[in-house]
């Protein structure tokens, strides 16, 4: 990996990107995988410039891009009642590939803290997230991103289980538990749906004004597939109150009618836990020993909120 990028130096590539584009001020935005900048025109206008690092994350960009696209498509017709940040100008970088530069989308990153149950936001939420489930599989799978059978995704599961095992550092009620719900067929007869990969709260705009109290975008499309649709949902179930989480689920079950699967927040929960697991080998990987740590210190807090909560390992339902 070569010297980053400064704001200054995407600014000027969104100048190309964008014909017109005056920019006043340059911020850097955080992103591990690209060089990012937010810029701020003359005419108060926000927009949002990336571009790739190395020849890996130019790759990775690309398949976003084409993502984006399918997915403003999908926009355009209504099937998703919320934006994407579809690029409109691209600059070609002299070393390769190419940068790309959208509009920011105006909002604020859903707070799941002050989040409500009931009619609003928490019920568009759940609306949102059916929506994308229900998308045609070929809007990405004709896109070459991966596409998994439930069994393949329980076997990758698995496998980050087995990774995380032989770290040394998972607690071993914590993998009896994990073991248990893997190996229960049952909770893995799913259809798989398109799902963005990567949700969190910091990819949900939440509108103002007009659009306020609905979701206005989702961001950070980068890990999109197809693949079990619990995985999108573990990110509210772990982190919002009961009510506020149950309501959100509710509204999604209603805009999915025809779907059938009873042991969807079952596997939404296991996803949350399992996000610590790749936390933990993320650190190892790296070689941080802060986020080993953190992770640690995540998993001992889980153990003995599993001892509290579920004393007993899952059993076939």
């Amino acid at each position: 990996m070569g010297m980053r990028r400064s704001p200054v130096a995407l600014a000027a590539l969104a100048t190309v990107a964008v014909p017109g584009l005056d920019p006043l001020d340059a911020l850097e935005l955080a992103d591990d995988e690209h060089d990012a900048a937010l810029v701020v025109d003359s005419d108060q206008r926000r927009w949002v410039v990336r571009a790739p690092v190395d020849g890996a994350s130019g790759a990775s960009m690309e398949r976003e891009i084409a993502l984006l696209q399918a997915l403003d498509a999908q926009v355009t017709t209504g099937r998703l009642p919320f934006k994407v940040p579809v690029p409109v100008g691209f600059a070609p970088l002299t070393e390769a590939g190419r940068a790309a530069v959208h509009e920011m989308i105006p909002g604020q990153t859903i707070d799941l803290e002050q989040l409500m149950p009931g009619p609003g936001l928490a019920t568009n939420l759940g609306a949102a997230l059916a929506a994308l489930h229900e998308l045609p599989t070929s809007v990405v799978e004709t896109l070459g991103l991966p596409s998994y059978t439930p069994d393949e995704y329980r076997r990758r599961r698995q496998a980050e289980v087995d990774e995380a095992a032989r770290t040394g550092f998972v607690p071993p009620a914590l993998l009896d538990r994990w073991e248990a719900r893997l190996e229960n067929v049952a909770w893995w007869r799913f259809r798989p749906t398109v799902v963005h990969g990567d949700m969190v709260a910091e990819r949900v705009v939440v509108g103002t004004g007009e659009a306020e109290g609905t979701v206005a975008a989702i961001l950070g499309w980068s890990s999109a597939q197809v693949a079990d649709p619990a995985d999108d949902l573990a990110w509210f179930l772990v982190a919002a109150a009961a009510d506020t989480a149950g309501c959100v689920l509710d509204a999604y079950q209603r805009h999915r009618p025809g779907m059938s699967d009873p042991h969807l927040a079952d596997r939404a929960a296991l996803a949350g836990e399992l996000a610590v697991a790749r936390w933990l080998l993320y650190g190892v990987t790296t070689g941080s020993d802060d986020i080993v740590a953190d992770a640690i210190g995540m998993l001992a807090d889980l153990e003995a909120q599993v001892r509290e909560t579920d004393p007993t390992p899952a059993e076939a339902v």
